[in-house]
């Protein structure tokens, strides 16, 4: 059902605190909790005694407490307390999940198997470590399945319409604007330029523009996450595909993760430079952002509940369609390969 065999985001660090943090990942309910050594710990959210969530529970000497009969778990699942009874039985545990710490967020590795380790470290968010941007961010719930999302940032020509009072700006300029994109492994690359255009509401805000702007959309998807680099400079000052330019830059970090079949959790950050006549942009392109991303919310789970109503019905491709359209064949493609190497072992067994 879904890619494996790769890092997915399952939240951030700040949402470590003295309570145990429970999601449910790719339809397995986890729950994750710091470890005695700072990292994080990731369990599958059941005490092995009678099935209570361990969330359920407290966090205690760098474990979490069963809330039931208070059955100790250290971070890799084994029982390392049972209250009132010395001798702990070698099957008092539960499933570990490989988790890792990288720039604030929160991996787990999901493998085709209980067995399967990481054969790379999680990705990177150089945003989050860049002295030029500061950044925050937060998580939304989607009623709709996680690949609509992919859709919706792969193509970002809808701003115009969905956006209009943030980051919108002239709907025909960005349904015309011109568009490369590219494609290398499981990744998918979309360029898009915006010269000569009328800054939208969050930049004039945040950025002292001096009039028409040329304006830039970088999107790369990287199967479990996208990160998007937007933003502008005053018009004819800076080449857009020159690295070094200057201007308003919003690096997003949107790590799209399944929660079930229909169901999705989306992690995001939102780094951006600031003008020394306006350093503190930071809480206003936050704020921003996430009204963004709510109206994003809303009008994917219309769309999936409308799909469900008109269950069947043909759908048409236009011509902003193509970088979605490849990052399906990409997860398409994984998960037929998955499905195929496991029809061996399906027949041996």
């Amino acid at each position: 059902m879904f890619p494996l065999n790769q890092w997915y985001v399952a939240g951030f660090t700040w949402e470590l605190g003295d309570q145990p943090l429970a999601r449910r990942l790719l339809d397995q309910p986890i729950v994750m909790f710091r470890a005695a050594d700072g990292t994080v710990a990731a369990l599958e959210d059941r005490c092995c005694h009678r099935s209570v969530p361990l969330s359920c529970g407290m966090l205690d000497a760098g474990g979490i407490r069963c809330g039931y009969h208070g059955l100790l778990y250290a971070a890799n699942g084994q029982c390392i307390e049972i209250p009132g009874q010395l001798k702990i039985p070698g099957k008092a545990k539960v499933r570990a999940y490989t988790a890792q710490i990288r720039d604030e967020v929160i991996w787990i590795w999901f493998g085709v198997d209980a067995a399967s380790m990481p054969d790379c470290a999680p990705p990177p968010v150089p945003a989050h470590s860049n002295p030029r941007y500061r950044y925050k961010g937060g998580a939304f719930h989607y009623n709709a399945p996680y690949q609509l999302i992919h859709d919706n940032l792969l193509d970002l020509s809808h701003v115009g319409y969905v956006h209009g009072k943030t980051i919108g700006g002239n709907a025909k300029t960005h349904m015309e604007a011109p568009t490369t994109v590219t494609s290398e492994g499981d990744s998918v690359r979309v360029v898009r330029w915006m010269k000569n255009s009328q800054p939208p509401a969050t930049y004039s805000a945040a950025w002292p523009f001096k009039g028409a702007i040329d304006r830039w959309q970088e999107i790369d998807f990287l199967g479990s996450h996208l990160q998007i680099f937007t933003g502008a400079v005053d018009a004819g000052t800076d080449a857009l595909d020159d690295p070094q330019r200057g201007g308003f830059h919003m690096r997003g970090f949107h790590g799209i993760t399944p929660e079930t079949a229909t169901t999705s959790h989306y992690f995001w950050t939102m780094a951006s430079s600031s003008h020394p006549d306006q350093p503190d942009n930071l809480e206003l392109v936050y704020r921003q952002t996430e009204a963004t991303f709510e109206e994003d919310r809303v009008i994917i789970e219309a769309q999936y509940s409308n799909m469900r109503q008109f269950d069947g019905a043909p759908m048409i491709d236009i011509h902003v369609d193509a970088g979605a359209n490849r990052a399906r064949r990409v997860i398409a493609l994984r998960v037929a390969e998955q499905s195929q190497a496991a029809q061996p072992a399906l027949a041996a067994g």
